[in-house]
């Protein structure tokens, strides 16, 4: 496969299409440039049918299955007809968008993204075959080294971990704060120290800064005592990075030695040596040491998911060697990243198609072919240089199953060298036509219909049905076939898969468990759909998942609880925890609702304990929470009293008590606005009836709140006389019925 220049000029898809199939055979024009107009690549490619006619017989397809495949795709049958006679193609004949969509969908010519492409063969790739070194690599992860904006650089100062080991000719910088204040900058000599005024020589040399910071304490305290009484700190940072120079060989593009910063890794070397060539292999980058040791590292890992964990640090004089590639393959077709692609020792087809970032959205999921040329002792016994391996692929919506991908599970295939794995679209669909799903379904949307599409394949491109799906049979909305009577639609009941179905009844069958991927055969992949039509997965009836509720704090078995009915209320949670502990306090529960906007619930568990039918046992809805609170025997006063206190509660004891017991109300104490906050939540003010006032009683755990008065705020004069007329005339009326 050859990838073209970019067309400047690209009057429609047709005329692209032919100049890529032209311009990439080797075909000019008489001033040996691209044809720059449709009507000039036509003209060349009536004067040289043989190229396509040589395409088509490589194909392997005769004349009626080439046919037949364009009639299955929506083209007309004879699009091709022209190159399918020998001899000249008469001057007057035009090709039509057909002809090139037709070549394109037999895999001769297409658009890729970054160009045109022409598919000389479907196996076009050979085991050695020597790559065009340009700009853009064709082999996967090599052109992010290529690109300028994407070159980084190491560190050449700041922070550093405690680990990184000094060297000669690293920069320090030391700081004493504190009852002393100085500041150092030191250079790591080339003997190993550095000189610190009044203190003398220290060598650091082979020491990690967490050394070198605690050897430094050491000796600056004997100079500076604030150190050992920690009135002066002492802190040591990187102020420059010592360079070293390591060498990059084998397969880069700028091979040679390197200036780079102490805390250059691998990668970096490779950045600098402007990444490998087409011929080199990321999956075994090798790393030789003075003192013989060597590191092998994939890089795989770190161009797929930004792992940079393996990635080795280097050191002054390191040899960093990338290896010619020893097995590669080829990854074409409706994949997310259609590249060449390394392979590791141990990894498979489904490793590959990982790597290429799994399958395109338009994909053929059940099936993909392996073309591979055969060592000489088999193209011997075959008879044959190559071969087509055609791999079926198992359906599945089960993330659990091994090798999945995709909705579908990839067989354990080895790869060999050379291997051109193609994964093909699925069929073209008719331009304007469409299907629906709804209901239960992972994905519900509107999918291209295409001719003889089904049930089956709808619900796979939908994902798969979701828990509580009604599996025993889909609803089809379609297009009624007779309107004269006024219908809108027509409505088909359709079996689905016998795999949902539990056939444990006489009666009949019951729904079974979702989930399951649909299997090769049943009703709803024998269903033939049609355009428009749309189709219901519906719920099972009465279905609902399990509601959850929370009981914590004070019951034997707090935690989380699924409610077994529609009507369990909050007695029948705290009897299935246990129920309330000595140390509980039952006028303290709060119930939380999640669906409420509030989200408290007024409840009097006390009440509901002694009555469980009475209407304060509350039924229990779905996210309920109930906590139940130690019993705490105190009442806290907080406020505008003279000494807020916490007091231990007296049953007999009433508002006022509490309040003495806090030293009184302060001057700035707005008495009538003064509330108790019980243990549950509820909260009570001050109650008035005509011109007598009552105080809620507090209970074990309650707050007493007393407000301060608003210095700001002015006195009503409106509202007192509004309610002194009306406590008069209240009055007034209760001596009349009296006197009665």
């Amino acid at each position: 496969m050859r990838a073209l220049p970019p067309v400047r000029k690209r009057t429609n898809a047709a005329g692209i299409m032919t100049l890529a199939f032209l311009t990439s055979l080797g075909v000019e024009s008489t001033q040996g440039q691209l044809p720059t107009s449709i009507s000039e690549a036509e003209a060349l490619l009536r004067e040289n049918p043989e190229l396509v006619r040589a395409q088509l017989r490589d194909s392997g397809l005769t004349q009626e299955e080439i046919r037949a495949q364009l009639v299955a795709r929506g083209m007309p049958s004879d699009a091709l007809d022209t190159f399918f006679s020998d001899g000249f193609i008469d001057p007057e004949t035009a090709f039509s968008a057909n002809s090139i969509a037709a070549l394109e969908m037999l895999g001769i010519v297409r658009e890729g993204a970054d160009g045109l492409e022409l598919i000389e063969e479907i196996s076009g790739f050979q085991p050695g075959d020597e790559l065009a070194d340009t700009a853009s690599s064709p082999v996967f992860g090599h052109d992010i080294f290529r690109r300028a904006t994407s070159r980084f650089q190491p560190l050449l100062s700041g922070p550093v971990p405690d680990t990184y080991q000094l060297g000669p000719g690293d920069s320090l910088l030391l700081l004493l704060t504190g009852e002393v204040e100085l500041a150092h900058d030191l250079e790591v000599t080339r003997e190993g120290f550095v000189v610190i005024p009044d203190v003398g020589r220290i060598t650091l040399s082979g020491l990690d800064m967490a050394e070198a910071s605690v050897l430094l304490r050491e000796r600056l305290s004997g100079f500076y005592s604030g150190i050992r009484r920690g009135t002066t700190s002492v802190n040591l940072s990187i102020a420059e990075l010592r360079t070293i120079q390591i060498y990059v060989t084998g397969e880069v593009r700028q091979p040679g030695a390197y200036q780079l910063s102490s805390m250059a890794t691998v990668t970096n070397a490779l950045y600098a040596a402007d990444g490998p060539t087409d011929l080199g292999s990321l999956r075994s980058v090798k790393v030789r040491r003075k003192e013989g040791l060597e590191f092998s590292l994939d890089l795989y890992p770190y161009l797929l998911s930004g792992d940079a964990s393996g990635d080795v640090a280097l050191e002054q004089g390191d040899v960093v060697f990338l290896p010619l590639k020893n097995r590669r393959v080829q990854l074409s077709g409706a994949v997310t990243r259609p590249k060449l692609y390394d392979v590791a020792e141990d990894d498979d087809l489904a490793d590959v198609l990982i790597a290429a970032g799994g399958f395109h959205s338009m994909a053929d999921r059940k099936r993909l072919t392996v073309h591979r040329t055969l060592r000489p002792v088999e193209q011997v016994s075959n008879n044959s240089e190559r071969i087509v391996i055609d791999l079926a692929l198992t359906p599945s919506e089960d993330p659990e199953e091994p090798n999945h991908m995709g909705g579908a599970i990839i067989p354990p295939v080895g790869l060999q060298d050379g291997d051109s794995i193609v994964i093909d679209t699925i069929p073209a669909v008719s331009e304007g036509m469409y299907v629906s799903i709804a209901g239960l379904v992972a994905q519900p949307d509107t999918f291209p219909w295409h001719t003889g599409m089904t049930v089956r394949e709808l619900v796979s491109l939908a994902r798969g049905p979701t828990v509580g799906a009604d599996l025993r049979e889909a609803e089809v909305t379609r297009l009624p076939t007779n309107r004269e009577d006024g219908g809108l639609a027509e409505r088909i009941y359709v079996p689905l898969d016998s795999s949902y179905l539990d056939l444990r009844s006489v009666g009949g069958r019951v729904a079974g468990a979702p989930g399951i991927a649909f299997p090769p055969s049943g009703s709803a992949d024998d269903f033939i759909l049609n355009p428009f039509d749309l189709v219901q997965i519906r719920r099972q009836p009465d279905f609902e998942l399990p509601s959850t509720v929370i009981v914590s704090g004070e019951v034997s078995v707090p935690g989380n609880y699924a409610l077994l009915s529609k009507s369990e209320r909050v007695t029948d949670l705290i009897e299935r925890a246990g129920n309330i502990l000595p140390s509980g306090y039952p006028r303290g529960a709060r119930l939380y609702r999640a669906l409420d906007e509030l989200g408290r619930i007024d409840l009097d568990l006390p009440t509901a304990l002694q009555d469980p039918g009475g209407i304060e046992n509350l039924v229990l809805q779905s996210g309920d929470s109930i906590h139940i609170p130690v019993y705490t025997p105190t009442v806290q006063v907080l406020g505008a009293v003279n000494s807020p206190v916490t007091v231990l509660y007296r049953e007999e004891q009433k508002f006022e008590h509490y309040i003495a017991a806090a030293g009184g109300y302060r001057s700035d104490a707005d008495e009538g606005r003064s509330s108790v906050r019980y243990a549950n939540g509820l909260a009570q003010t001050r109650k008035k009836f005509l011109f007598w006032s009552s105080y809620p009683k507090p209970d074990p755990g309650s707050v007493i709140t007393v407000p301060s008065e608003d210095p700001n705020a002015q006195f009503d004069t409106m509202g007192f006389v509004t309610t002194l007329l009306g406590v008069l005339s209240s009055l007034a009326t209760t001596i009349v019925v009296i006197t009665r």
